[in-house]
């Protein structure tokens, strides 16, 4: 659990002056006014310039991704918006869109509007379909040299090791989360060595949340995908299955208008459908070492208190189980 006392962070150097400060050096005409958007991983500012345009600022974590991969995610945003698919990424400002103040690492994006697509709407299933497909298309064009693959090894044993080393797991729960924690990473291996797939960059966490919708009347209107932060190298269905929900009747309903979608431009191959649990597991186990990872961050001490108790990790092992009995059940099929 996390303690009363938390030790000091890199983010209490952030200041609004050196947010500030460092847009203005990019000779940005900054009027002051600056407002803290919902980010617990970054720290994410909209900035108001003179001429009321706003912009929206992000200082990455330290130390989570290198200015190598920093600069490969940027560029795949370049190249999604070269070829027309609807992303935000960064501007590019004296000729390179990663700046740096005071130790931080920064981009400016321009400020767009939007709201949680509907996602029981059929339509706006099929249309997100297919601008993800355009993603992918574009992502099978080159590979990431710097940011690592979404695979068992990467997601799953380096999150259950780090856990363990760094003695996250109270020992009244320890033995049973390992024990049920192996058994599902050695399911999920099975799975993802019986269908194989061929990995491309992908958006890496295509959650309704990171899809800002407009509306169809609008100009541009429709989706606008942000936050490219956990782009990486995996497979196809690891940008749908997060749009699935409710149960599985539904997520098949789902799925199928996801599918009409992205197969107008692109097809997928209909093995990986049996991914969607081994990698929903895998983002179970890599979320609880992501929040450990963050325990000293005053923003996760505020909003995720209930991370690290004994009720805490009884949950995840009874989603662990769970998860186990998933994905030995039929994929879902459409």
């Amino acid at each position: 659990m996390f303690n009363d006392k938390v030790a000091a962070h890199p983010y209490d150097a952030l200041t609004p002056d050196v947010v500030l400060d460092a847009l203005s050096d990019l000779g940005l005409a900054v009027d002051g006014r600056l407002m803290a958007l919902s980010s617990y991983e970054n720290r994410v500012y909209q900035v108001m310039l003179d001429d009321d345009e706003p912009l929206v600022v992000k200082f990455y974590r330290p130390d989570r991704w290198s200015d190598a991969q920093l600069d490969e995610e940027h560029a795949f945003a370049a190249e999604l918006m070269a070829d027309e698919v609807p992303m935000v990424g960064p501007l590019v400002l004296h000729g390179k869109t990663l700046h740096h103040a005071k130790g931080f690492a920064f981009s400016v994006s321009p400020r767009r509007g939007g709201r949680t697509p509907e996602l029981d709407d059929a339509e706006v299933l099929e249309w997100i379909g297919r601008f993800i497909a355009r993603i992918h298309n574009v992502g099978a064009k080159k590979k990431f040299h710097t940011r690592p693959d979404l695979n068992v090894a990467t997601f799953g044993n380096a999150s259950r090791d780090w856990l363990l080393s760094e003695q996250f797991i109270p020992l009244d729960q320890r033995s049973t989360w390992v024990q049920h924690c192996n058994e599902a990473l050695a399911i999920a291996q099975r799975m993802f060595d019986a269908h194989p797939s061929k990995n491309l960059r992908l958006h890496g966490d295509c959650h309704p949340g990171n899809i800002l919708w407009t509306p169809a009347d609008l100009p541009n209107g429709g989706p606008h995908f942000v936050d490219l932060d956990d782009a990486r190298m995996g497979p196809a269905i690891q940008d749908l299955w997060m749009l699935l929900s409710g149960d599985r009747a539904q997520r098949t309903q789902q799925l199928s208008m996801l599918l009409d979608g992205y197969e107008q431009m692109r097809e997928l191959n209909r093995s990986e459908l049996a991914l969607i649990e081994p990698l929903r597991t895998l983002r179970l186990i890599h979320y609880s070492a992501w929040l450990a990872r963050r325990k000293d961050d005053p923003a996760f001490v505020q909003n995720f208190s209930w991370f690290g108790s004994s009720d805490y990790w009884a949950g995840q092992v009874h989603m662990l189980i769970e998860q186990c009995e998933a994905m030995q059940e039929d994929p879902l099929y459409v």
